[in-house]
């Protein structure tokens, strides 16, 4: 559903993928769910909560994308909710996923909320392309995806505060201590 009551504007395969090809400046991503339910992942994710091993070349298309676009100049950053205990699948994005993305460059922030009251942050997942396009990704409570929206006419600056305030609450000193202990904090990124 459409958040300035215009018609939707969905997106999809390669419109959808457009938007991290052609951004131009800076990509950013709020991620507000504890579980995501997305079949690409099925697999991976069963593996690991089996106690399997990352597959060879986990994401490299993902990483690749990263590299290309850090290399040119341009910034891609992540802020993430966690609440604690953390859910499996949290587990499997600290463990699998973060750091690869890291390594390929990406800005990884945590935004812990266990023990405090959100800061102000929506509960609404999404992407702020160039500061100037926002894409809303909409899951039921299951983590399944439904669409990517875009919106139309967006209010940017409400955007962009929710976008300072989750960088401004990141998580100081690392990952929550149940998740990947071998990960902490440094400055803007992460090292192992």
């Amino acid at each position: 559903m459409s958040v300035d009551g215009s018609s939707p504007v969905l997106l999809d395969g390669d419109e959808w993928q457009a938007y991290f090809r052609d951004f131009e400046g800076s990509a950013f991503r709020l991620e507000v769910h504890q579980t995501y339910t997305m079949p690409a992942e099925a697999e991976t994710v069963r593996s690991f909560l089996a106690g399997g091993s990352m597959p060879e070349g986990f994401n490299a298309p993902w990483h690749q994308m990263i590299r290309n676009h850090t290399a040119a100049g341009r910034t891609m950053t992540r802020a993430k909710i966690v609440r604690r205990p953390l859910t499996p699948y949290s587990r499997y994005l600290f463990e699998w996923c973060v750091p690869g993305n890291v390594a390929a460059g990406e800005d990884y922030q945590i935004v812990d909320v266990t023990d405090q009251p959100n800061p102000g942050l929506p509960e609404q997942d999404f992407w702020l392309f160039d500061e100037s396009t926002v894409v809303h990704l909409n899951y039921r409570s299951d983590g399944t995806q439904i669409n990517r929206e875009l919106i139309q006419e967006p209010d940017i600056e409400k955007y962009l505060a929710w976008q300072d305030l989750a960088l401004a609450s990141k998580f100081r000193d690392g990952p929550p201590t149940e998740s990947v202990g071998r990960f902490r904090a440094v400055g803007g990124g992460w090292t192992g």
